[in-house]
C-alpha cells in the first residue's frame, strides 16, 4: 500500500484495526511529520488517531503524552537524516520500534497518570 493510500485509509477509518500496529503508528507519524512539520502533525495525527480509535470502539486507548512524545522522537530522527522515504527511515531507526522506548524519558507512573492521557506532559525525570 502506498503512503498516500495508507494515510487515506487511516484518515477515513477504513484501515483494518489489525493493520494498525506499532509500526503503522510510526509510519503514520513519520508521514504527517514529513509532510507537515511537528506542530501540524501533532494536531492532525492526534485528531486522526482519536477518530480511528473511536471508529473501532477503542476510544479509551488514545494517550496524548505517548502520542506527542513519539512524534517528537520521530521528528528528532527525521532531522538526523536517512529520511528519503518510510522504508529507509524505518531501517535506519530500529530503536523507535521498541514500544517501550519512552521508558528512557518517562517513569512508569508518569505515563500511567490519568491526566497524561488527555494532556501532553513533559517527563519529570529521566529514567535510566
Amino acid at each position: 500500500m502506498s503512503d498516500d493510500e495508507f494515510l487515506a485509509a487511516f484518515e477515513a477509518t477504513t484501515l483494518p484495526l489489525s493493520a494498525f500496529n506499532h509500526r503503522a503508528h510510526l509510519r503514520a507519524g513519520y508521514l504527517y511529520l514529513s509532510r507537515h512539520g511537528l506542530g501540524v502533525a501533532i494536531d492532525r495525527f492526534g485528531r486522526s488517531l482519536r477518530a480511528f480509535a473511536a471508529a473501532n470502539g477503542k476510544q479509551g486507548l488514545y494517550h496524548e503524552t505517548i502520542t506527542v512524545a513519539f512524534l517528537a522522537l520521530i521528528n528528532e530522527h527525521i532531522a538526523g537524516g536517512n529520511t528519503a522515504d518510510w522504508e529507509r527511515f524505518a531501517a535506519a531507526n530500529p530503536e523507535l520500534f521498541d514500544r517501550h522506548c519512552l521508558k528512557h524519558f518517562y517513569a512508569p507512573e508518569e505515563l500511567s497518570a490519568p491526566e497524561a492521557r488527555t494532556v501532553f506532559r513533559l517527563p519529570r525525570r529521566r529514567v535510566a
